[in-house]
């Protein structure tokens, strides 16, 4: 362990977090030669891309976090893993699993309103950056509208559409397909990313981030620790709550680009079928129905998922966040959809009392799923990216991610890549060979 309190350190970069954007910048700045020391809160590595195997499921892989490796065929993570032999596979597109409840032609309805919708929103990207919700007003009469809204907002984005940038949302949508990790993308990651025995600390809460004549002095719950930079991959929800102080304040910008980069909420609920019965769906089917009014709980669920005999609902945004402390109350609502989508089967096929509830809200280590970007902060992600005190500190995360890939575990990935370089010219800049 390196020396601690009041003692002269060789380590050259702390990392804060040990998610993916914090792991990858650890392996990236190893690469170029540089000491490294990551520090962990929690007692385990991988952030927000968490893989569990929860008896209440049977022992089957279940991701709390991040599920899919999206559009495969730039994602730099798929590669990594074929080449580290880890297996990954396509996914089954969308389009084919979707099954809309509501008769023989709500699906063809729900495909023609979501063209004319995203015709609507995508003409508004020549203005000023609006809502998305704003952004859709010339086809808020029809009645699909809302339930688009809801997917795009909601689920995708994991913040209500009346509180998106639209032009964070262009910029972010997801594109191509889509690869899935059979035993779980948080381990898979993990393994990839995780890197030799030493270099991660668990347990470690850092509480201040100062910066000195010479370096950083990096405090946490087992005393300071000096080093050369800084790179701090928490999520803007801890950011945002003041769980880490640094001195001096933050510049202007750094702070506007945090208030504009609040954290969404999306939360998934488990539920285990009893016996064989499945309803008439086949795999991974995603079910839903058009929402009635706006503002309501909108629950997509995805039957069977990889064959596993479970259902998984998602429900995102304000009602995520209103029943982010009550698990329970999450899992009653997603028997009460089964009964509305499906019947009364429902019952006898979910009538074990067993779920589990995903806590990205509660957790005092997250706070939350993903940042969504607020209208008119369309550009705080590059802001927030942006090296502070002369390239001593850095910010990493999929809230700083670029390049069409916010809120994944890829942009994640490539932001923490992006901030060793910027880390790495700052010690060139300074005079240290790297």
């Amino acid at each position: 362990m390196p020396a601690r309190a009041g003692t002269a350190s060789d380590i050259d970069v702390v990392v804060v977090g040990a998610g993916v954007a914090g792991l990858s910048a650890a392996g990236a700045l190893r690469g170029r030669g540089l000491s490294v020391q990551v520090l962990e809160a929690g007692a385990r590595m991988g952030g927000r891309a968490r893989t569990e195997c929860p008896a209440v499921l049977g022992g089957v892989a279940f991701d709390h976090g991040a599920q899919w490796l999206h559009s495969v065929d730039s994602n730099p993570l798929v590669p990594l893993a074929e080449r580290a032999q880890e297996v990954v596979r396509a996914d089954r597109r969308f389009e084919d699993r979707l099954q809309i409840v509501g008769g023989p032609d709500a699906a063809v309805v729900y495909r023609t309103a979501e063209a004319a919708w995203h015709e609507a929103v995508t003409h508004k990207l020549v203005g000023p950056d609006l809502s998305l919700a704003d952004a859709a007003e010339s086809v808020a009469h029809d009645p699909w509208t809302l339930t688009i809204e809801a997917w795009e907002g909601a689920i995708i984005a994991a913040a209500d559409a009346d509180l998106l940038s639209l032009r964070d949302w262009a910029a972010n949508a997801l594109q191509g397909d889509n690869c899935v990790a059979p035993g779980g993308l948080g381990a898979m990651l993990v393994r990839l990313l995780g890197g030799p025995a030493g270099v991660v600390s668990l347990n470690e809460a850092v509480s201040k981030v100062a910066l000195g004549r010479d370096g950083v002095t990096i405090r946490s719950t087992r005393g300071d620790m000096r080093a050369g930079a800084a790179i701090v991959t928490v999520s803007t929800g801890v950011l945002r709550a003041g769980h880490i102080s640094f001195a001096p304040g933050l510049p202007a910008d750094t702070v506007d680009a945090l208030d504009g980069l609040p954290m969404g909420l999306l939360t998934k609920v488990a539920i285990p079928a009893c016996g064989d019965d499945r309803l008439g769906f086949a795999a991974d089917a995603e079910l839903f129905s058009r929402l009635g009014t706006r503002g309501a709980p909108f629950m997509p669920m995805m039957m069977w998922p990889d064959g596993h005999g479970c259902s998984v609902g998602f429900i995102g945004g304000r009602a995520a966040w209103a029943l982010a402390d009550t698990p329970r109350e999450a899992a009653a609502f997603m028997r009460d959809e089964l009964v509305r989508l499906l019947g009364s089967a429902s019952r006898r096929v979910f009538s074990a009392g067993a779920s589990l509830v995903t806590g990205w809200g509660a957790d005092p280590l997250f706070l939350g799923a993903y940042a969504y970007a607020r209208p008119g902060y369309a550009d705080a992600r590059a802001a927030l990216g942006q090296p502070v005190w002369d390239g001593r500190l850095v910010f990493a995360g999929e809230a700083c991610a670029l390049e069409g890939r916010a809120g994944t575990v890829a942009g994640a990935y490539e932001s923490g890549l992006a901030a060793a370089a910027l880390v790495a010219e700052g010690f060139l800049r300074r005079g240290k060979s790297v």
